[in-house]
């Protein structure tokens, strides 16, 4: 798999866009915000002839949902996310207004629910969905054994984890998380961030402070 890294709208998140050698894709947390932004991807999706299969959210806070209802428009592909952050999805339209972000279009309700433990697979892509709570409540992370990446969202970041005083956010359950879901994964394994840059479950066992 091949994962191209986007760095979008005003907060500055992560889009992964997920390839095969096939040319099947999978957008993971579209938030493209801006115009320029939304037709930079989609015009690179088109440019490289990826075959787009659908949009797999960790979350649905605002910034990691933006562009889904653009990207939706554009490739007519389902929209997977967790049941118990459908009431954060629903929040989108309101969270906006708090921020001033007066581009915001609201998200189409998802077409697929994710579960734990659920195997993704679209073309040679393959994910295991992990249920990781605390930053949001219906929060999940995709990963995959054979190659060693987690696209975890905004669970765990380079040496900080995710904010838990937004609604629905806890931080004993976040901690639980990550103990119990991301650190018992193989130290080697790569993740890939909602914000900033990637990290390995290796480097932030050592050196998170989730457990300070």
């Amino acid at each position: 798999m091949k994962i191209n890294k986007f760095t979008l709208n005003p907060l500055q998140e992560n889009t992964y866009l997920v390839t095969d050698a096939k040319k099947n894709g999978v957008l993971i947390d579209p938030g493209c915000y801006f115009q320029e932004e939304k037709e930079a991807l989609k015009n690179f999706i088109q440019k490289e002839n990826i075959e787009l299969k659908a949009i797999i959210n960790t979350h649905a806070h605002l910034d990691h949902i933006m562009g889904i209802a653009y990207i939706k428009s554009q490739f007519d592909v389902p929209l997977y996310l967790h049941k118990e952050d459908e009431i954060t999805l629903n929040m989108g339209e309101q969270s906006a207004q708090l921020y001033g972000l007066t581009l915001f279009e609201s998200s189409p309700q998802p077409d697929e629910w994710l579960e734990e433990g659920q195997e993704l697979r679209f073309g040679d892509i393959q994910f295991k969905v992990l249920f990781g709570p605390g930053h949001a409540p219906g929060h999940v992370a995709f990963y995959n054994a054979d190659e060693n990446i987690l696209i975890g969202g905004d669970i765990i970041f380079r040496g900080s984890y995710g904010r838990v005083d937004l609604p629905g956010g806890d931080f004993e359950t976040l901690k639980k998380t990550i103990n119990n879901s991301i650190f018992t994964l193989p130290e080697k394994t790569l993740i890939y961030t909602g914000h900033g840059p990637e990290t390995t479950v290796g480097d932030e066992k050592g050196s998170n402070p989730i457990n300070w």
